[in-house]
């Protein structure tokens, strides 16, 4: 779950840099996504050994999916984040209401993430399902890896 946060954050990052510095730099932007989207699919759909059959079912699920997430994330948790930063700036009772929203924001992403799995039991044996989980985690800890290691270069 933390990798998700970590790369949530470093795309959030990268578009408000991106929108800040004008349209050229979102268009670069926009087709390094659509590269890191491409990727994942191909990593996902290799270290899954989807069939055509499995991959026309499951690529929609996973995209529907991961649109909610980002959509989640994007709206509430982001929101929580600011104003915790701010922390020393809340009363202890806004503190305790940003802790239960943040709490409901989690746990609307535990929801998702349980009825994704659950439509993906029609569509794939529950070995790739879980097999799924890791290619997801890999592919995150490899692009992660990727970006610390060019940010190091410069």
């Amino acid at each position: 779950m933390k990798k998700y946060k970590i790369i949530t954050l470093l795309i959030f990052l990268i578009s408000t840099t991106t929108f800040a510095q004008g349209g050229k730099l979102r268009e670069r932007f926009q087709q390094k996504k659509e590269q890191v989207k491409s990727l994942k699919v191909a990593y996902i759909t290799d270290e899954l050994k989807l069939t055509s059959s499995e991959a026309e079912k499951f690529w929609p699920l996973y995209n529907a999916f991961e649109e909610k997430q980002m959509t989640l994330r994007k709206d509430k948790l982001k929101n929580y984040l600011d104003r915790a930063e701010n922390a020393d700036d809340l009363s202890e009772k806004e503190a305790t209401t940003l802790i239960s929203q943040m709490e409901s924001a989690e746990e609307e992403l535990h929801q998702l993430r349980k009825k994704f799995v659950a439509s993906l039991k029609g569509v794939l044996p529950s070995v790739k399902i879980l097999k799924l989980k890791k290619a997801e985690d890999e592919f995150n800890r490899k692009l992660l890896q990727q970006y610390r290691d060019k940010k190091v270069g410069r």
